[in-house]
């Protein structure tokens, strides 16, 4: 992936590590997601009893190019639990750890799936992911505090109730429109898709070599290009938090054939929880199959867990 960190960052994020490494903690869990998505799961499982924190927050950058700081080596010095994707979405995490060695609990999203390290990173689009991390979540804070394992546990429980709805939703779609097929820029989204029964026809060399900044194959781009043009798909899904000229090439050229775009979000749009996002993007897809409409940007979203 393509993230960035200088030699004299990592030399200042080292310092601030190894400056905290010996700070007493307070009684208080704390808890570091470093996706928003990842944070938003942790604290519905945790509750008001640990500090939570989310360090990669803001839908409208490039996650890619996120550049930790010593502020953040600090926050996950001190946690006592922290979430992290993996599969090399997030590997700048593993570097600030190794350097501040500590009695902490790491999630590592992918290895807890048991997926590859070629595996699609996009995780958490899948309906089984974050019921897996709850309960990881929930076994890791009652280790950390037996005195409110019962509590955690119950909090688990209802988070994977509460995702019901979006299930239903995917399973909706699927009897309705299973088989539909879709193109896309980039593998965002794939998960949902595969889950609610869509065919993804763009080629998958070309979703990596653009979710990975290079240039993709000329055979692979016309591919994608006869998808839209000659009408082979029911819509186009692009990143919208990473677009270059050749994405809004597609997104242009799906638009002219009569092709609703949805623009798919890698971090958690503001104002939604987990649940109430994943409901927004399925809402999205179908709105497109249905009704040929169009969503290139969530709306505020609802607070409701």
């Amino acid at each position: 992936m393509r993230r960035r960190l200088t030699v004299l960052f990592i030399l200042a994020v080292t310092a601030a590590v190894a400056g905290c490494g010996h700070s007493p903690r307070d009684s208080t869990l704390s808890a570091v997601g470093i996706e928003s998505q990842y944070a938003d799961v942790i604290a519905q499982v945790a509750g008001p009893r640990v500090r939570v924190r989310a360090i990669e927050t803001d839908p409208n950058t490039d996650p890619h190019a996120f550049e930790a700081s010593p502020a953040i080596a600090h926050s996950l010095a001190t946690a006592s639990l922290v979430v992290e994707n993996g599969l090399g979405y997030d590997p700048w995490v593993d570097r600030i750890l190794a350097a501040s060695p500590g009695a902490r609990t790491v999630i590592d999203v992918g290895r807890l799936l048991g997926l590859p390290a070629t595996a699609n990173p996009h995780v958490w689009y899948d309906p089984k992911t974050m019921p897996a991390v709850a309960e990881a979540v929930a076994a890791a804070l009652s280790a950390a505090r037996p005195s409110d394992a019962a509590y955690f546990q119950s909090r688990a429980r209802a988070f994977v109730a509460s995702l019901a709805p979006w299930q239903e939703a995917i399973e909706r779609f699927k009897r309705r429109y299973g088989g539909t097929a879709v193109a896309v820029t980039e593998p965002v989204a794939d998960d949902l898709l595969e889950a609610a029964g869509c065919t993804i026809l763009s080629p998958y060399p070309l979703q990596i070599a653009i979710m990975n900044g290079t240039d993709p194959a000329p055979q692979d781009v016309a591919a994608q290009e006869a998808l839209l043009s000659e009408h082979k798909v029911k819509v186009l899904l692009y990143n919208r938090q990473v677009t270059n000229p050749l994405t809004a090439s597609f997104v242009d050229l799906a638009r002219r054939n009569g092709i609703p775009v949805v623009g798919v979000y890698e971090t958690m749009p503001v104002g939604y929880h987990y649940r109430s996002w994943m409901l927004a993007e399925t809402s999205a897809l179908e709105q497109a199959v249905s009704h040929g409409i169009s969503t290139t940007q969530l709306g505020t979203g609802t607070l409701r867990p």
